[in-house]
């Protein structure tokens, strides 16, 4: 079970990145399609939810590790095409991993998943964006 949840996570998220270039417009997308995706699979999600609650990890563990590789990847790319500004990209992957997951039970008790997709993408746009003058 854990690992369809993972595989369809997977493959819903390189449809929603599949054509999106730019640090900025990627990490938006990324929020975007990863709430949209505890929202449309509320079930799957809780289920996912207690299998790890019971230690079952698996399949998952592996995902999130390499979920937030991929985002650190993606911060430490937008440093260096000069979009972001300095932070530790593993630090940043991890809070934003950490707030999408946590988002999770809020979407369930009926929290809006899109304002909330625009909230998690304007925190970070705002946690990785440079300094304006």
């Amino acid at each position: 079970m854990a690992g369809q949840v993972v595989a369809d996570s997977e493959q819903y998220m390189q449809a929603a990145l599949s054509g999106v270039t730019g640090a900025r417009e990627l990490l938006a997308t990324a929020i975007r399609a990863n709430v949209m995706f505890i929202a449309d699979h509320p079930q799957e999600v809780e289920a996912l939810r207690q299998i790890l609650l019971n230690g079952g990890l698996g399949d998952w563990e592996r995902h999130h590790l390499d979920s937030q590789r991929r985002l650190a990847d993606l911060f430490a790319e937008g440093q260096r095409t000069g979009v972001f500004r300095a932070f530790d990209p593993q630090v940043m992957a991890a809070a934003l991993r950490a707030s999408i997951d946590s988002a999770a039970p809020l979407i369930a008790t009926g929290l809006d998943p899109v304002r909330c997709a625009d909230e998690l993408a304007g925190l970070f746009d705002r946690a990785t964006g440079k300094e304006h003058p």
